[in-house]
Order: structure tokens, then sequence, then C-alpha cells
């Protein structure tokens, strides 16, 4: 089973994504399920999972809807106000009826402060996350961010963490601190995972290749090994540097060299495992 743990949509008449502004140029559109389909088909990728775009049910809602029409998406990653604990009950009340929601993620890189994910509002809506047992995808671009991951782990043993984009190592610089060292911070907590997705725009968007990711997945299995470790082509914003298939195929060659578990782990059985995929 090949899984693509971390893919996007949006609908620009439906919702309102402020942060996609014209200068994103080739996917500053309408992108819907319609044109990932045949790309998951050339690529033999069978199922795949909605990651949030907006901070909004509106854009929630588009997913599942969504989802509910096509059966390759395995799993909807949607957004509550995790800092309105008691609005966020209510919605997370109704959307755990539908199977295929199965975590939250909050765009915490577009908030002002740094710190807003340990604010005590938000731990509390984590803790009911867990409660549920939903996971939470942490989109850490600061070292501030990276650092939070490992007090949430400590506060909330039982949440299952997936850092998205495998933080955005400094890829283009060549450069491997201050991340390499908080990702080990955060990987020592057995309910940490990580994607690889996203890695492509982390590089020289013109010239990046299988060569520019390979340090950086490596010392991800060093740190997480492939049970804590998923694929995501981040689609269509890997667009902006490379297109799907590229992203598929550079990342296959990045992984030459591990064992068929290992592959079929970060290819699938990891995304199974961590968001519950399949289970009603």
């Amino acid at each position: 089973m090949r899984i693509d743990a971390h893919q996007h949509f949006w609908n620009l008449e439906k919702v309102a994504y402020p942060w996609l502004v014209p200068a994103y140029g080739p996917i500053y559109r309408t992108i819907e399920a319609a044109e990932l389909e045949p790309l998951l088909q050339a690529n033999g990728i069978d199922k795949t999972v909605i990651v949030q775009a907006m901070g909004s049910y509106e854009d929630t809602d588009y997913m599942l809807e969504t989802a509910a029409q096509y059966d390759w998406v395995a799993g909807v990653v949607g957004w509550v106000p995790l800092n309105k604990p008691e609005e966020a009950a209510i919605k997370l009340e109704q959307y755990t009826q539908n199977p295929l929601f199965k975590g939250v993620r909050h765009l915490i890189h577009e908030e002002k402060d740094p710190n807003w994910v340990i604010q005590d509002e938000v731990i509390a809506g984590l803790k009911q996350l867990a409660s549920l047992g939903l996971t939470f995808d942490v989109v850490a671009v600061l070292p501030e961010h990276l650092q939070h991951v490992a007090t949430l782990a400590e506060k909330i043993p039982n949440l299952k963490i997936v850092i998205d984009h495998l933080a955005k190592p400094p890829i283009k610089d060549k450069a491997m601190e201050p991340w390499a060292s908080l990702l080990k911070e955060a990987a020592a907590y057995p309910n940490v995972y990580a994607k690889l997705s996203g890695l492509n725009t982390a590089a020289d968007w013109d010239s990046w290749s299988a060569d520019d990711i390979k340090p950086y997945i490596d010392y991800a299995f060093e740190v997480f090994g492939a049970d804590r470790l998923m694929f995501g082509s981040d689609w269509p914003v890997a667009n902006l540097a490379g297109d799907y298939t590229k992203v598929w195929v550079e990342t296959n060659k990045a992984l030459e060299g591990r064992s068929l578990a290992e592959i079929d782990a970060v290819l699938g059985g990891t995304a199974i495992a961590f968001y519950g995929l399949g289970k009603g």
C-alpha cells in the first residue's frame, strides 16, 4: 500500500485562504481532486491524506465533502480552534462522526506569537484530541516551533504528533543546525513522528534532486527510524519546485539502499498506523 500522507486541495470560490496570494503563481487558483487523481494513478499511489490549508470550518467541511467523493482519500486532517477548548469540543464531537476525520492541524507558523502552541488553552484543546484518539500535525518553520514539539510530547504523552515537512531543514544552505539538534530532541519522544514532505521547497527550487534531500532523510532515519517516518507529496505546493512525479521519484531515489520493510513503512505503513487509516 502506497500512501501520500500530506496533500492539499483548495477551492477559491468556496473557502478563503488569506495566505494564498498571487505571488504563489502556479498554485494561485482552485486546485481540486480531479487534478490529482491521474497523478496518483501514474505514480502508483493507492491512498492519500488531505491536510487542512486554512484554519476554518469551511475548509474542513470542503475536505470532508471531497473525501466522500473519492475513495482514494483515506483520511482528512482538519481544523478546530484549539485555543477555544469549549468550542473545539463541540466541533470535534460533530467531526468525529465521520470516520475519515483523523486529526487536526493549526497553521501555527501564521501566528504572530511563536509560542502560540504552548498556551494553556491550546494545551487543553490538544488534550481533547488525545482523549479522542485524534492526531496533531505540527507546522514547524521556526526553531521555536520545533522546540515546542518536545514540550507538547512531554505534557501530553498520549497525543500522537507528526512534524510536517521534517520541520523544513536548511537544505538550500546545506546546513544542519540548529535543525538537527532540535529534531533529535523531538524524536526522543515515542509519540512524535515526522513527514518526509515539502523538502523540495526547502531546497533550491530550480536544481534540487535526491542528492540534496538524502542527507536530511538519512538523518531523520537515524533519529526516528522508519516506523515513525511517512512520505507526503505536499502537492500542490510541491509544484513551486517541480511536480508530483519529481517529488515521488526523487524521494524514492533518496530511499535506495534501505530495506524493503523500511521503504514499505515510509511509503505507507507508518501513515496507516499513525492516522488509523482504514479504521471506521
